[in-house]
Protein backbone atom coordinates (compact mmCIF):
# COMPACT_ATOMS: atom_id res chain seq x y z
CA UNK A 1 0.00 0.00 0.00
CA UNK A 2 2.75 2.45 1.03
CA UNK A 3 4.66 2.07 -2.51
CA UNK A 4 1.39 2.34 -4.23
CA UNK A 5 0.38 5.72 -2.94
CA UNK A 6 4.28 6.78 -3.32
CA UNK A 7 3.98 5.80 -6.65
CA UNK A 8 0.59 7.82 -6.98
CA UNK A 9 1.98 11.01 -5.52
CA UNK A 10 4.86 11.03 -8.40
CA UNK A 11 2.54 10.30 -10.88
CA UNK A 12 0.14 13.46 -9.25
CA UNK A 13 3.17 15.88 -9.30
CA UNK A 14 3.76 14.40 -13.18
CA UNK A 15 -0.09 15.63 -13.93
CA UNK A 16 0.72 18.76 -12.60
CA UNK A 17 3.35 19.70 -13.99
CA UNK A 18 1.86 18.62 -17.31
CA UNK A 19 -1.43 20.54 -16.41
CA UNK A 20 0.63 23.80 -15.95
CA UNK A 21 2.38 23.38 -19.08
CA UNK A 22 -0.30 23.13 -21.24
CA UNK A 23 -1.92 26.15 -19.57
CA UNK A 24 0.74 28.23 -20.12
CA UNK A 25 1.03 27.96 -23.41
CA UNK A 26 -1.98 27.69 -24.37
CA UNK A 27 -2.76 31.23 -22.50
CA UNK A 28 0.01 32.53 -24.61
CA UNK A 29 -1.29 31.61 -27.75
CA UNK A 30 -4.67 33.40 -26.79
CA UNK A 31 -2.97 37.02 -27.20
CA UNK A 32 -0.99 39.54 -25.42
CA UNK A 33 -2.82 40.74 -22.41
CA UNK A 34 -0.93 44.15 -22.61
CA UNK A 35 -3.97 46.00 -24.30
CA UNK A 36 -5.67 45.60 -21.27
CA UNK A 37 -3.71 47.72 -18.87
CA UNK A 38 -3.00 50.76 -21.41
CA UNK A 39 -5.34 53.58 -22.82
CA UNK A 40 -7.32 53.49 -26.29
CA UNK A 41 -5.15 56.65 -27.53
CA UNK A 42 -1.40 54.71 -25.54
CA UNK A 43 1.11 55.05 -28.05
CA UNK A 44 3.95 52.07 -29.28
CA UNK A 45 5.93 53.19 -26.91
CA UNK A 46 3.99 53.17 -24.41
CA UNK A 47 2.32 49.56 -25.32
CA UNK A 48 6.32 48.64 -25.17
CA UNK A 49 7.12 50.22 -21.64
CA UNK A 50 4.12 48.45 -20.73
CA UNK A 51 4.76 44.77 -21.77
CA UNK A 52 8.51 45.26 -20.10
CA UNK A 53 7.43 46.38 -17.19
CA UNK A 54 5.29 43.11 -16.83
CA UNK A 55 7.36 40.77 -18.74
CA UNK A 56 5.88 40.10 -21.37
CA UNK A 57 9.10 41.08 -24.11
CA UNK A 58 11.25 38.08 -22.96
CA UNK A 59 11.38 35.21 -24.85
CA UNK A 60 8.72 32.25 -23.86
CA UNK A 61 11.65 30.03 -22.46
CA UNK A 62 12.73 32.58 -19.88
CA UNK A 63 8.63 33.23 -19.20
CA UNK A 64 8.01 30.13 -18.93
CA UNK A 65 10.75 29.22 -16.45
CA UNK A 66 9.73 32.05 -14.47
CA UNK A 67 6.42 30.65 -14.18
CA UNK A 68 7.30 27.27 -13.17
CA UNK A 69 10.05 28.67 -10.26
CA UNK A 70 7.37 30.57 -8.92
CA UNK A 71 4.23 27.89 -9.03
CA UNK A 72 6.85 25.33 -7.16
CA UNK A 73 6.12 27.66 -4.15
CA UNK A 74 2.51 28.37 -4.79
CA UNK A 75 2.80 31.81 -6.30
CA UNK A 76 1.10 32.26 -9.59
CA UNK A 77 1.65 36.08 -10.08
CA UNK A 78 -0.70 38.81 -8.56
CA UNK A 79 -4.15 39.08 -10.84
CA UNK A 80 -4.41 41.66 -13.32
CA UNK A 81 -7.79 42.62 -12.43
CA UNK A 82 -8.06 42.71 -8.85
CA UNK A 83 -4.27 43.39 -7.64
CA UNK A 84 -4.55 40.38 -5.59
CA UNK A 85 -1.98 37.23 -5.25
CA UNK A 86 -4.11 35.23 -7.98
CA UNK A 87 -3.92 31.78 -5.41
CA UNK A 88 -5.50 33.78 -2.67
CA UNK A 89 -8.32 34.93 -4.89
CA UNK A 90 -9.10 30.76 -5.77
CA UNK A 91 -8.58 29.72 -2.86
CA UNK A 92 -11.36 32.02 -1.18
CA UNK A 93 -13.83 31.24 -3.99
CA UNK A 94 -12.89 27.20 -3.64
CA UNK A 95 -14.99 26.62 -0.59
CA UNK A 96 -18.17 27.94 -2.55
CA UNK A 97 -17.34 25.43 -5.66
CA UNK A 98 -16.83 22.75 -2.52
CA UNK A 99 -20.31 23.49 -1.24
CA UNK A 100 -21.85 23.38 -4.80
CA UNK A 101 -20.50 19.92 -5.34
CA UNK A 102 -21.39 18.12 -2.03
CA UNK A 103 -24.96 19.62 -2.19
CA UNK A 104 -25.26 18.32 -5.81
CA UNK A 105 -23.32 14.84 -4.76
CA UNK A 106 -25.40 14.76 -2.19
CA UNK A 107 -28.47 14.87 -4.05
CA UNK A 108 -27.39 12.41 -6.81
CA UNK A 109 -26.17 9.75 -4.10
CA UNK A 110 -29.24 10.01 -1.61
CA UNK A 111 -31.75 9.83 -4.26
CA UNK A 112 -29.61 7.73 -7.56
CA UNK A 113 -28.52 4.95 -5.22
CA UNK A 114 -32.17 3.83 -3.80
CA UNK A 115 -33.92 4.33 -7.28
CA UNK A 116 -31.12 1.99 -8.76
CA UNK A 117 -31.51 -0.62 -6.25
CA UNK A 118 -35.68 -0.45 -6.82
CA UNK A 119 -35.29 -0.94 -10.47
CA UNK A 120 -32.84 -3.57 -10.28
CA UNK A 121 -34.91 -5.39 -7.69
CA UNK A 122 -37.89 -4.55 -10.10
CA UNK A 123 -36.32 -5.52 -13.52
CA UNK A 124 -38.65 -5.38 -16.37
CA UNK A 125 -41.42 -3.88 -14.49
CA UNK A 126 -43.11 -0.03 -15.29
CA UNK A 127 -41.10 0.73 -11.88
CA UNK A 128 -38.15 -0.17 -13.59
CA UNK A 129 -38.89 1.44 -17.28
CA UNK A 130 -40.28 4.73 -15.35
CA UNK A 131 -36.81 4.84 -13.56
CA UNK A 132 -34.87 4.32 -16.53
CA UNK A 133 -36.74 7.50 -18.49
CA UNK A 134 -35.99 9.86 -15.36
CA UNK A 135 -32.29 8.98 -15.66
CA UNK A 136 -32.71 8.90 -19.48
CA UNK A 137 -33.85 12.10 -19.65
CA UNK A 138 -32.07 13.75 -16.78
CA UNK A 139 -29.08 12.93 -18.68
CA UNK A 140 -30.67 14.42 -21.65
CA UNK A 141 -31.59 17.35 -20.62
CA UNK A 142 -28.80 20.87 -20.94
CA UNK A 143 -27.72 21.55 -17.03
CA UNK A 144 -28.48 25.31 -18.38
CA UNK A 145 -31.31 25.29 -19.51
CA UNK A 146 -32.78 23.67 -16.70
CA UNK A 147 -31.42 25.69 -14.73
CA UNK A 148 -33.21 28.47 -16.42
CA UNK A 149 -36.26 26.30 -16.01
CA UNK A 150 -35.42 25.90 -12.29
CA UNK A 151 -35.28 29.68 -11.83
CA UNK A 152 -38.24 30.72 -13.30
CA UNK A 153 -40.69 27.98 -11.71
CA UNK A 154 -39.31 28.21 -8.13
CA UNK A 155 -38.03 31.22 -7.88
CA UNK A 156 -40.08 33.78 -10.47
CA UNK A 157 -43.12 31.85 -9.88
CA UNK A 158 -43.39 29.81 -7.01
CA UNK A 159 -40.80 32.73 -4.79
CA UNK A 160 -39.23 29.76 -2.65
CA UNK A 161 -35.54 30.07 -3.55
CA UNK A 162 -33.33 32.94 -4.39
CA UNK A 163 -32.49 32.89 -8.21
CA UNK A 164 -28.78 34.06 -8.17
CA UNK A 165 -26.41 34.97 -5.53
CA UNK A 166 -24.66 32.98 -2.91
CA UNK A 167 -23.46 33.07 0.91
CA UNK A 168 -26.83 30.96 2.42
CA UNK A 169 -28.20 27.85 2.15
CA UNK A 170 -31.75 29.37 0.51
CA UNK A 171 -29.43 30.26 -2.60
CA UNK A 172 -27.46 26.95 -2.91
CA UNK A 173 -30.94 24.68 -3.26
CA UNK A 174 -31.62 25.51 -6.82
CA UNK A 175 -27.85 24.68 -8.30
CA UNK A 176 -27.19 22.19 -6.48
CA UNK A 177 -30.14 20.47 -7.36
CA UNK A 178 -29.83 21.62 -10.67
CA UNK A 179 -26.38 19.94 -10.79
CA UNK A 180 -27.46 16.63 -9.20
CA UNK A 181 -30.32 15.56 -11.39
CA UNK A 182 -27.99 14.85 -13.97
CA UNK A 183 -25.62 13.35 -11.76
CA UNK A 184 -28.51 11.61 -10.32
CA UNK A 185 -29.17 9.80 -13.70
CA UNK A 186 -25.53 8.43 -14.07
CA UNK A 187 -25.29 7.13 -10.16
CA UNK A 188 -28.67 5.99 -10.35
CA UNK A 189 -28.15 3.24 -14.05
CA UNK A 190 -24.31 2.48 -12.41
CA UNK A 191 -25.97 1.48 -9.12
CA UNK A 192 -28.93 -0.91 -11.25
CA UNK A 193 -26.54 -2.19 -13.77
CA UNK A 194 -23.70 -3.26 -11.22
CA UNK A 195 -26.96 -4.87 -8.51
CA UNK A 196 -28.39 -6.76 -11.77
CA UNK A 197 -24.48 -8.25 -12.37
CA UNK A 198 -23.88 -9.09 -8.11
CA UNK A 199 -27.88 -10.50 -7.53
CA UNK A 200 -27.15 -13.40 -10.11
CA UNK A 201 -24.26 -14.08 -8.26
CA UNK A 202 -24.25 -17.38 -6.49
CA UNK A 203 -23.71 -16.03 -2.66
CA UNK A 204 -26.89 -14.47 -3.69
CA UNK A 205 -28.56 -17.45 -4.01
CA UNK A 206 -27.03 -19.03 -1.08
CA UNK A 207 -27.57 -16.20 1.72
CA UNK A 208 -31.35 -16.32 0.23
CA UNK A 209 -31.38 -20.14 0.84
CA UNK A 210 -30.22 -19.53 4.71
CA UNK A 211 -33.23 -17.70 5.03
CA UNK A 212 -31.70 -14.16 5.64
CA UNK A 213 -34.25 -11.89 5.05
CA UNK A 214 -34.57 -10.15 1.89
CA UNK A 215 -33.51 -6.45 3.04
CA UNK A 216 -30.25 -7.95 4.56
CA UNK A 217 -29.49 -9.85 1.14
CA UNK A 218 -29.88 -6.85 -0.75
CA UNK A 219 -28.11 -4.08 1.60
CA UNK A 220 -25.44 -6.15 3.13
CA UNK A 221 -24.27 -8.67 0.14
CA UNK A 222 -25.73 -7.33 -2.99
CA UNK A 223 -25.30 -3.56 -2.32
CA UNK A 224 -21.89 -4.10 -0.73
CA UNK A 225 -20.64 -5.86 -2.93
CA UNK A 226 -22.01 -3.54 -6.36
CA UNK A 227 -20.52 -0.54 -4.27
CA UNK A 228 -16.92 -0.49 -5.89
CA UNK A 229 -18.51 0.52 -9.21
CA UNK A 230 -20.97 2.75 -7.44
CA UNK A 231 -18.16 4.60 -5.51
CA UNK A 232 -16.00 4.74 -8.72
CA UNK A 233 -18.61 6.65 -10.25
CA UNK A 234 -19.22 9.01 -7.46
CA UNK A 235 -15.53 9.68 -6.69
CA UNK A 236 -15.29 10.36 -10.82
CA UNK A 237 -18.53 13.06 -10.64
CA UNK A 238 -17.24 14.22 -7.34
CA UNK A 239 -14.05 15.01 -8.74
CA UNK A 240 -15.55 16.60 -12.37
CA UNK A 241 -18.08 18.95 -10.36
CA UNK A 242 -15.10 20.76 -8.99
CA UNK A 243 -13.97 21.91 -12.67
CA UNK A 244 -17.27 21.36 -14.23
CA UNK A 245 -19.76 23.20 -12.83
CA UNK A 246 -19.23 26.11 -14.98
CA UNK A 247 -22.20 26.42 -16.08
CA UNK A 248 -24.08 25.79 -13.36
CA UNK A 249 -22.12 28.86 -11.51
CA UNK A 250 -22.30 30.67 -14.33
CA UNK A 251 -26.62 30.67 -14.87
CA UNK A 252 -26.81 31.30 -10.96
CA UNK A 253 -24.33 33.85 -10.78
CA UNK A 254 -22.37 31.20 -8.01
CA UNK A 255 -19.68 32.70 -6.47
CA UNK A 256 -17.00 29.86 -6.93
CA UNK A 257 -14.09 28.97 -9.06
CA UNK A 258 -15.94 27.94 -12.45
CA UNK A 259 -17.32 31.86 -12.79
CA UNK A 260 -14.15 33.04 -11.58
CA UNK A 261 -12.26 31.65 -14.40
CA UNK A 262 -14.83 31.90 -16.88
CA UNK A 263 -14.36 36.10 -15.90
CA UNK A 264 -10.50 35.39 -16.25
CA UNK A 265 -10.30 34.07 -19.48
CA UNK A 266 -12.53 36.94 -20.91
CA UNK A 267 -10.16 39.22 -19.27
CA UNK A 268 -6.94 37.21 -20.03
CA UNK A 269 -5.93 37.34 -16.64
CA UNK A 270 -2.92 34.61 -16.50
CA UNK A 271 -2.62 34.15 -13.33
CA UNK A 272 -5.95 33.82 -12.24
CA UNK A 273 -6.90 31.26 -15.03
CA UNK A 274 -3.27 29.62 -14.02
CA UNK A 275 -4.00 29.23 -10.31
CA UNK A 276 -7.43 27.98 -10.96
CA UNK A 277 -6.75 25.42 -13.16
CA UNK A 278 -3.49 24.30 -11.02
CA UNK A 279 -6.00 24.14 -7.74
CA UNK A 280 -8.37 22.31 -9.72
CA UNK A 281 -6.19 19.85 -11.32
CA UNK A 282 -4.76 18.91 -7.60
CA UNK A 283 -8.30 18.10 -6.29
CA UNK A 284 -9.27 15.83 -9.03
CA UNK A 285 -6.28 14.10 -8.81
CA UNK A 286 -6.47 13.89 -5.25
CA UNK A 287 -9.80 12.67 -5.32
CA UNK A 288 -8.82 9.85 -7.95
CA UNK A 289 -6.08 8.80 -5.36
CA UNK A 290 -8.66 8.48 -2.20
CA UNK A 291 -11.04 6.55 -4.62
CA UNK A 292 -8.71 4.36 -5.26
CA UNK A 293 -7.74 4.17 -2.18
CA UNK A 294 -11.28 3.34 -0.32
CA UNK A 295 -11.48 0.32 -2.97
CA UNK A 296 -9.49 -1.70 -0.36
CA UNK A 297 -11.92 -1.24 2.36
CA UNK A 298 -14.84 -2.04 0.73
CA UNK A 299 -13.17 -4.98 -0.90
CA UNK A 300 -10.67 -6.54 0.63
CA UNK A 301 -9.52 -8.78 -1.50
CA UNK A 302 -7.71 -6.02 -3.47
CA UNK A 303 -4.53 -5.17 -3.32
CA UNK A 304 -2.08 -2.83 -4.24
CA UNK A 305 1.36 -4.02 -5.65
Amino acid sequence: MGKYIVRRLLLLGVVLFGVSTLIFVILRLSGDPTALFVAETATAEDVQKVRQAMGFDDPLYVQYGRFLARAAVGDFGTSFRFSQPAIGIVLQRFPATLALTLAAIGVATVAGVPLGVVAALTRGSGGDRAVMVVTFLGQAVPTFWLGIMMILFFAVELKLFPASGGGTAAQLVLPGATLGIYMLSRIARITRSSMLEVLRQDYIRTARAKGLRERAVVLRHGLKSASISIVTMIGFTFATLIGGAIVTETVFAWPGVGRLLVEAVYTRDYPVVQAAVFVTALFVATCNLLTDLLYAYLDPRIRYG
